[in-house]
C-alpha cells in the first residue's frame, strides 16, 4: 500500500473575478520508505501541491490518501493528530530568534504534548540525530544556514513522524552545505524509515537523493517515475529541457571552427554501455581515428548515464561502417553538422530519426540536446 496517495486533486484560487488554477487533476502515489521528489520550474504549482499532503491546503477536488485512507474532509482535533504524522521542513528556517536551539525544539514537544519530564531526552536524540547536539544551548543567529536548516530537521522530526515533507529546504544554501542537508535526510529516511516527499528545482538534488520524481509543469504532472529513467529517456519536452540544463554538454564555436574535416558526433550512453572501450574498440576494428572533444558521467547510485562529443575521420566507408556500429551499440547517437545555420541530422540509435533540433543563424556555439543541437547566440 502507498504511504501517500493523490486522485485527481486540483487546487483553484480566487483573485477578484478571475480564477487561477494552481494544480490540475494530480494523480501519484509514494510508496512507503522512499523518497520522492516533485521538480519543476518556479510557479509550477509544486509548493501548492505538496501543502495538499498535510491539508495546509485543502483540494478544490480530488482525494489525499495516507496509508488507503481518504484524509480530504478531516477536520478538528482528528486532523491535528494526523498532522503530528507529518513533519515539515520550509526552504526558511522558521526558528524563533529569540530562543535557544534546545527551546525552540521544546517548543514543538511542548505544543505536540510531550510531557516535560521527556523533553530532555528527545531533544538530545534529535540534536544527535542532526549531529548537533553540541547546540543545544546556542541561539539561531549565531549558526551557519546549514546549520539552522538542520536544527528545523530536528524540529521536524519532535513528534516521531512517518513522513518529512521538504519544500525547497536547500534552495536558500551553498553547494557544500545542500550536500550536507541532504546527506542528513538520506540518513533519516534509511535509518528512520520515514518517507520523504521533496520539492525543488535543483536536478542535483534530484540526481542525488530521489527514488521516484514527477515533474510539473502549469500545476499538472507531465511525466513522472524512477530518477534514472527520467534523466536518462525523458519524453516530455520540458522534462527534456530540465534534463539537458543539468546533463547538456557545449562546445565554443571557435573550437568547431578550428577542428580539421570529419563527422562531429554525439554519443549518449546509459547502465553497462557507459563502462565499455567502445570507442577505441570502433577505432581499431575500422581505421577511423576518434578525436574526443568533451566527456561527462553522471552517476545515479551504482547507474551511470554518459555523453560524449567525438569528431570521427577517416575513409568515407570506414565511417560509415563506424557509424552504424557505433548506433547498435549506445543509447543515442546524433551527427552534429557544421552549417552556417546549424543544421542537423539526427543518427537516434533506434532508428526514428529523432526529433530534430532548435536552431537559430549567427555565431555562437553548438550544444548537444539530445534530439540534435542548437546554434545559441552567445
Amino acid at each position: 500500500m502507498s504511504a501517500i496517495e493523490l486522485r485527481d486533486v486540483s487546487v483553484e484560487f480566487h483573485e477578484g473575478k478571475r480564477t487561477v488554477q494552481a494544480v490540475k487533476g494530480v494523480s501519484l502515489q509514494v510508496q512507503k520508505g522512499e523518497i520522492f521528489g516533485i521538480v519543476g520550474f518556479s510557479g509550477a504549482g509544486k509548493s501548492t501541491l505538496v501543502r495538499t499532503l498535510n491539508l495546509l491546503q485543502r483540494p478544490t477536488s480530488g482525494k489525499v490518501l495516507l496509508d488507503g485512507e481518504d484524509i480530504t474532509a478531516v477536520q478538528g482535533s482528528r486532523l491535528r493528530s494526523l498532522r503530528k504524522r507529518i513533519g515539515f521542513i520550509f526552504q526558511g528556517f522558521n526558528l524563533i530568534t529569540n530562543r535557544t536551539v534546545g527551546q525552540n525544539i521544546n517548543f514543538a514537544l511542548k505544543a505536540a504534548g510531550w510531557p516535560k519530564k521527556d523533553r530532555a531526552r528527545r531533544i538530545k536524540e534529535l540534536l544527535d540525530i542532526v549531529d548537533l547536539g553540541e547546540k543545544v544551548d546556542s541561539y539561531p543567529a549565531s549558526l551557519s544556514g546549514g546549520q539552522q536548516q538542520r536544527i528545523s530537521i530536528a524540529r521536524a522530526l519532535a513528534n516521531e513522524p512517518e513522513i518529512l515533507l521538504c519544500d525547497e529546504a536547500t534552495s536558500a544554501l551553498d553547494l557544500e552545505t545542500t550536500q550536507e542537508i541532504l546527506s542528513v535526510i538520506k540518513r533519516i529516511n534509511r535509518n528512520l524509515g520515514i518517507t520523504v516527499v521533496f520539492i525543488t528545482h535543483e536536478l542535483d538534488v534530484a540526481k542525488a537523493i530521489f527514488d521516484h520524481v514527477a515533474v510539473m509543469e502549469r500545476g499538472t504532472v507531465i511525466e513522472q517515475g524512477a530518477t534514472y529513467d527520467i534523466f536518462a529517456s525523458p519524453q516530455h519536452d520540458t522534462t527534456r529541457s530540465l534534463v539537458e540544463r543539468y546533463l547538456g554538454i557545449e562546445l565554443p564555436a571557435e573550437t568547431v571552427a578550428a577542428l580539421p574535416p570529419g563527422r562531429l558526433l554525439e554519443i549518449r550512453y546509459k547502465g553497462s554501455e557507459t563502462y565499455e572501450p567502445l570507442i577505441s574498440q570502433i577505432s581499431t576494428r575500422y581505421g577511423t581515428p576518434v578525436n574526443v572533444l568533451h566527456a561527462k558521467i553522471e552517476y545515479f547510485g551504482s547507474r551511470a548515464i554518459g555523453i560524449l562529443i567525438i569528431l570521427l575521420s577517416g575513409a568515407p566507408d570506414s565511417v560509415e561502417q563506424a557509424l552504424r556500429d557505433l548506433r547498435d551499440h549506445v543509447f543515442s547517437l546524433t551527427e552534429l553538422e557544421r552549417g552556417s545555420k546549424g543544421e542537423t541530422e539526427a543518427l537516434a540509435a533506434d532508428g526514428d530519426g529523432g526529433d530534430g533540433a532548435d536552431a537559430s543563424g549567427g555565431d555562437g556555439y553548438i550544444a548537444g540536446t539530445g534530439d540534435g543541437i542548437a546554434l545559441k547566440e552567445d
